[in-house]
């Protein structure tokens, strides 16, 4: 197992101020393109080559969406009993006031999985996903959660799981980075922590015209390709003349494959993000275009190019799902923009022939509760919305070697608390890896005299989803 050395850390200035693209590679935002296996190789038959996450920010209503409560359907707009402690503030859900789902949720397909009228897209294609009504994260908090969700801890620095594969298994493409972020919300939920920064996520926006670049500083469009090719040439010898100095460095090392990556990049990347010679069949599926879906149409198509190009770990974020207020009114927006796109990206997977070796995890950072809140004490019930739920929570996940059609975890009367199935941010963090060929205990990283693991010291792979 290498090391961690931290000496390139003091010489970073130097490096990057020699380059076109410096601020690209200063904030860490490309890899090494290792072709093939990552340095430390498989531990078993891989079921999946890639990742694809969907990352719901804002924590999207479970009750809403996949587990209703009849429970709570009778009791709409009065009071339940809290299983929360009553010393503990509950801001704008004092009065407990039981609320029930938004739309109907109705079983799909013929496995009878439960979706929300709000999401008729992905009702089409239930039998093909994996539905987890039984998650359970640890922390209340957006950031906090968000943090865990995406590092396996919600306090300290560490690498994000996107990080981690990338360390686990390296690029297949040499002109691409092996992990791909779009519109990221967080430098922490794609950074690399203490692995090298060859790891790190490359942040990316979708361009919605032509003006717009999706990576941030990537061409230097001041000078000609062959001087920028002189400029690079020179800032190798003297990063390999420094690194004779150090006699060896890791941190070192990887910014040099950057800064060769990055110039690879300037051609392949412009091409990449063009969805122009998409046909227009695809277009309309996933709603390029769409006054609505436009925005996650596109970054759900280029997820599926940038898988198809080699890319490990894609991740696509889309905000909003925080709705602490007229939760009624806000749901169907926030469905209405995502749930073409995300079905679309599992239809084309599965007409490519991709979604049998591509893993897709479509989930928030929680859930939210079953009793309203009102944050202004005088608004009427419809107009309540709700609080933050990490005691219980849904995602699905899809391809890869999961269970397709399968619901898998149950909660309480009231939707609260897990009583069948959980399934713990570690435990789906182990199952990921378990289906990339890693075992979750031994893809490790020595840092500060500790070898740290994305799952931390916990998590078990959840066997009864895998197909």
């Amino acid at each position: 197992m290498m090391n961690f050395n931290p000496i390139a850390n003091r010489r970073q200035c130097l490096q990057h101020a020699a380059c076109g693209f410096g601020a690209l590679a200063l904030h860490g935002m490309l890899h090494a393109a290792e072709k093939g296996t990552g340095a430390r190789g498989l531990d078993f038959t891989p079921r999946a080559k890639r990742v694809i996450f969907l990352f719901m920010a804002g924590g999207p209503s479970q009750m809403d969406l996949f587990d209703p409560k009849e429970y709570i359907s009778t009791k709409h707009g009065e009071a339940i009993d809290s299983p929360l402690d009553r010393n503990v503030t509950q801001i704008g859900t004092e009065k407990y006031l039981a609320l029930g789902a938004m739309a109907p949720v109705k079983p799909r397909g013929q496995s009878g999985m439960m979706i929300s009228d709000l999401m008729p897209n992905l009702a089409e294609i239930t039998d093909e996903i994996c539905l987890l009504r039984g998650m359970n994260a640890d922390n209340p908090q957006h950031a906090s959660a968000e943090n865990q969700f995406h590092t396996g801890s919600f306090t300290e620095v560490r690498p994000s799981m996107g990080s981690w594969i990338s360390y686990g298994l390296g690029s297949e493409n040499q002109n691409l980075p092996s992990f791909i972020t779009i519109h990221p919300k967080g430098v922490r939920t794609y950074g690399s922590a203490f692995l090298p920064a060859i790891h790190q996520g490359t942040a990316l926006t979708i361009p919605l015209d032509s003006k717009t670049s999706p990576i941030a500083n990537l061409k230097n469009a001041s000078i000609s390709e062959a001087v920028q090719r002189k400029r690079l040439d020179l800032t190798r010898r003297m990063n390999e003349r420094l690194l004779d100095d150090l006699h060896g460095d890791t941190n070192m090392e990887g910014m040099i494959q950057n800064m060769e990556l990055a110039f690879r990049m300037q051609t392949e990347t412009p091409t990449l993000v063009d969805v122009s010679k998409e046909s227009e069949e695809t277009l309309k599926m996933y709603g390029v275009g769409g006054k609505d879906t436009d925005k996650n149409a596109r970054a759900c198509l280029l997820a599926r190019k940038l898988s198809e190009s080699g890319v490990r770990f894609v991740q696509v974020t889309m905000d909003g799902w925080d709705h602490h207020g007229d939760i009624r009114g806000n749901l169907p927006k926030l469905c209405n923009q995502t749930d073409q796109p995300v079905a679309a990206l599992v239809k084309d997977l599965k007409q490519r022939g991709m979604l049998d070796d591509t893993l897709v995890l479509w989930s928030g950072e929680f859930g939210r509760t079953p009793w309203s809140q009102d944050l202004s004490g005088t608004a009427p019930i419809d107009k309540h919305g709700r609080e933050h739920q990490p005691q219980s929570f849904c995602a699905w996940m899809a391809g890869g070697g999961i269970k397709p059609g399968h619901t898998y975890g149950e909660t309480d009367h009231m939707g609260f608390k897990v009583i069948n199935g959980k399934v713990h941010i570690h435990d789906l963090h182990a199952t990921m890896l378990h289906l990339l060929g890693l075992d979750h205990t031994r893809l490790t990283w020595r840092n500060v005299g500790r070898d740290f693991r994305l799952t931390d010291v916990y998590g078990s792979v959840v066997k009864e989803i895998l197909s």
